[in-house]
C-alpha cells in the first residue's frame, strides 16, 4: 500500500502534467492568434492595440485555463447536450462564445484538481488527524468544483439586473429614434450606441441584436434570439411587441411607449413591494436590540432601588 507522501508525489506529478499539457494548449492557441492576425492584415483590416506587459501576464492563465477547457469540451468526454444546457447558462450571464465555455470549464477542472492538492499539501505534516486531513482535501475539492458555478450564478444576477434597469431608458432612446423617421435596425443600432455609457449590459444586447438584423432576412428570428439570450421577460415581451408591430403594421412609437411606461411601472410597484416589507424586516432587530434598551431605561432604577430595599432590610 502506497504512503501519504508518494500520494501526495502522484498527485502533483498528475498536477503538473495537466499543467504543461495546458501550457502548450495556450502557446498553440497564441500560434493560432499571430496567425490570424497575418491574415487580417493581408485583408487590409487594421491590427486591434497591443496590451499592456501586465494585461499579457495577466491573461497567460487566463489562457491556459481556457485552452484546458476547450481541450476537455473537444475531446468529447462532456455531452453534446451539457455542454449546450452550459453556453446557455454562461449566454445568460453576459458569457457569451466558446471562450467562455472554455474558461469555465477549464476553472472548474483547474480549481478541482488544484484546490484539494493545496490544502493536502498545506495540512501535511500538521497535528491534524487523517480523517480531518482527508475531510479537508474533500471540502476543498466540493468547493473547488462549485465555486465556477457559484460565480456565473451571481454574474447572471446581476446582468439580468443590469438589463432590466436599462431597458426602460433604452425603450425611451428607441421611441425618439422612431420618430426622428429611423427604421428599427437603425434605431436599434443607435440606441445600442448611445445608451452604452450608462447601461453597457442593454447595450451590448442590442448591438448583438443589430449586426443579426444585418445578417438575417427575417427581422423576426433575431428579435427572438435577443429574448433567447437571456430568458429575461422584459425582452420577451420587447421581442414579442416589435415583430407584431412588424407583422401587423401597428404604430412602433404607440407600442414602444406603452411598454417603456409599463416597465416603469413594474419597477416602482417592485420598489414599493420592498418598501412594505421593511416594517416587517424591522421587528426581529426591534425586539432583539431595541426594547431590551428600552427596558433598561425604563426599569432599571425601579431594579435598583427594590435591590437596595431588600440589602438594607
Amino acid at each position: 500500500m502506497a504512503t501519504r507522501p508518494t500520494l501526495l508525489l502522484a498527485a502533483f506529478a498528475g498536477f503538473v502534467v495537466l499543467a504543461i499539457a495546458a501550457a502548450a494548449l495556450a502557446m498553440a492557441a497564441a500560434n493560432d492568434r499571430k496567425l490570424r492576425q497575418r491574415i487580417d492584415a493581408a485583408r487590409g483590416k487594421l491590427p486591434e492595440p497591443a496590451a499592456r506587459p501586465t494585461e499579457e501576464l495577466r491573461a497567460v492563465p487566463a489562457r491556459a485555463i481556457a485552452a484546458l477547457g476547450r481541450a476537455i469540451a473537444q475531446s468529447g468526454v462532456l455531452p453534446g447536450k451539457t455542454l449546450v444546457e452550459l453556453e446557455a447558462n454562461l449566454s445568460a450571464a453576459g458569457l457569451r462564445g466558446a471562450n467562455g465555455l472554455a474558461l469555465f470549464v477549464g476553472a472548474k477542472i483547474t480549481l478541482f484538481l488544484g484546490l484539494p492538492l493545496l490544502v493536502f499539501a498545506a495540512l501535511h505534516g500538521t497535528s491534524l488527524s487523517a480523517h480531518a486531513r482527508d475531510a479537508a482535501t474533500g471540502a476543498a475539492a466540493l468547493i473547488g468544483l462549485l465555486a465556477p458555478d457559484y460565480s456565473v450564478k451571481q454574474a447572471r444576477t446581476r446582468y439580468l439586473t443590469a438589463l432590466e434597469k436599462g431597458l426602460p431608458d433604452s425603450l425611451d432612446l428607441m421611441v425618439i429614434c422612431t420618430q426622428a423617421g429611423l427604421g428599427l435596425e437603425a434605431a436599434i443600432a443607435r440606441v445600442a450606441e448611445e445608451i452604452r455609457p450608462a447601461h453597457p449590459a442593454i447595450a451590448r444586447e442590442l448591438e448583438t441584436t443589430s449586426r443579426e438584423l444585418q445578417i438575417t432576412a427575417e427581422s423576426r428570428i433575431a428579435l427572438e434570439a435577443m429574448a433567447r439570450r437571456t430568458g429575461l421577460d422584459s425582452l420577451k415581451r420587447l421581442a414579442a411587441t416589435l415583430t407584431q408591430s412588424m407583422q401587423y403594421g401597428t404604430p412602433l412609437v404607440a407600442a414602444l411607449r406603452t411598454l417603456s411606461a409599463e416597465m416603469r411601472q413594474e419597477a416602482l410597484t417592485r420598489f414599493e413591494e420592498r418598501a412594505a416589507r421593511l416594517p416587517v424586516m424591522l421587528t426581529l432587530p426591534m425586539v432583539v436590540f431595541i426594547l431590551p434598551c428600552v427596558f433598561i431605561i425604563v426599569g432599571g432604577p425601579a431594579v435598583l432601588r427594590i435591590m437596595a430595599a431588600l440589602h438594607h432590610a
